[in-house]
């Protein structure tokens, strides 16, 4: 009997060791894209990897996403050039609010925002197409600040509509 209780335990513990090296190899992963996509878009965004780093660890605390999910998402939102620091976190925010209000992954949340984000007139259509309505307001503004060559307003203007930040969860009883 105290045989199979200690075979029992260290499967556990193995397990546990699996686990912890599984979840480190995606967390490498998801630092190495971020790299990558920071790179290769020699940092239009004005955002460090340490930042964003910081950003999806602050995030995890407060979503039911871990913080590679978030580095992916990202390194996808980072794609999109014409979003800078500016708008940045609240994008990267949105996106995983979107995921769960609409009930879609993070990666069709964050084509569709970041699409929308990157050419405001155009990305007015498509949050439509997915339930996001702007007010005729709301779309006129953001033609007359792209008409203005006011870049840093549309993205304030189009985040407006979009899901609230979530609460955090409850401290676990």
């Amino acid at each position: 009997m105290k045989v199979g209780g200690v075979i029992f335990a260290a499967q556990v513990i193995i397990r546990g060791f699996s686990s912890i090296i599984r979840l480190a190899g995606e967390q490498q992963k998801a630092e190495a894209k971020l790299n990558a996509v920071l790179k290769s878009t020699a940092g239009v965004a004005g955002l460090t990897a340490n930042e964003l780093k910081k950003m999806a660890s602050g995030l995890q605390e407060v979503t039911t996403f871990g913080d590679e999910t978030i580095l992916g998402a990202q390194s996808l939102l980072l794609t999109f050039t014409k979003i800078g620091e500016g708008v940045f976190p609240q994008a990267t925010e949105t996106i995983l609010n979107m995921a769960v209000a609409m009930e879609t992954d993070l990666k069709s949340a964050t084509v569709q925002l970041g699409k929308a984000l990157n050419d405001p007139i155009t990305g007015i259509s498509a949050l439509s197409r997915v339930g996001v309505q702007l007010t005729d307001t709301q779309k006129e503004q953001i033609k007359s600040f792209t008409q203005l060559g006011d870049i840093a307003s549309p993205p304030q203007v189009l985040l407006a509509p979009l899901p609230t930040p979530l609460p955090p969860s409850p401290p676990p009883t």
